[in-house]
């Protein structure tokens, strides 16, 4: 890996730290080549702590250490972005971020649709919607449509017509969607039960 420790002030290049799992940003530190090295070395993340004057990896007291997946150099070769495992919070102040952030898994688009399924859930009686009626008529008539939707994504996946296989595949993803939550179940835990078969 070739890096620039020249660019900055005291041979110091920021270093920013990504869980790997989550893919969030947690935290913003800096490297000299000596840091850069006893991370390689020891596979904890170890920065030049410019408070301090010296080396120092993360979690030595807290026991909350990153530990290295992969560095990356950017194409100017003056920053790193580091990939880890964090063990425990990563901010001095007990947060998962130094952003005050919870680090999440988020599936973007979904993981707001998610959001909007558990608001009409949550108020069904208040929301005339779609939704709130299928939690009104309850775990039966969810897990009806689930199947009904299936049967009609096997039929269009046996015609020729795309755009009505993807839209009955957004019906029953959807209505899949809407049945965990009716079980108490997010997408996350499908998820963790993936890994766990990986």
């Amino acid at each position: 890996m070739k890096l620039d420790f020249t660019k900055y002030t005291n041979g110091l290049i920021p270093a920013i730290i990504q869980d790997n799992e989550t893919k969030n940003v947690l935290m913003l530190g800096y490297m000299n080549q000596e840091a850069l090295d006893k991370t390689l070395e020891t596979q904890k993340v170890t920065f030049f702590s410019r408070s301090k004057n010296r080396l120092w990896t993360k979690g030595e007291e807290s026991g909350n250490f990153l530990e290295l997946v992969s560095i990356q150099n950017d194409c100017d070769e003056d920053t790193l972005l580091v990939k880890v495992n964090p063990v425990g919070p990563t901010c001095h102040t007990g947060s998962d971020t130094c952003w005050q952030d919870k680090n999440a898994v988020n599936f973007g688009f979904l993981s707001k649709l998610e959001d909007t399924i558990q608001d009409r859930k949550n108020n069904a009686t208040s929301q005339r919607s779609y939704v709130a009626s299928l939690f009104e008529k309850g775990i039966n008539k969810i897990a009806q449509k689930v199947g009904e939707e299936a049967v009609e994504v096997v039929i269009e996946a046996k015609d020729q017509n795309d755009e009505l296989f993807l839209n009955e595949s957004a019906d029953l993803l959807f209505h899949y969607l809407i049945l965990l939550q009716a079980k108490g179940y997010k997408l996350n835990d499908i998820v963790d039960v993936l890994k766990s078969r990986h």
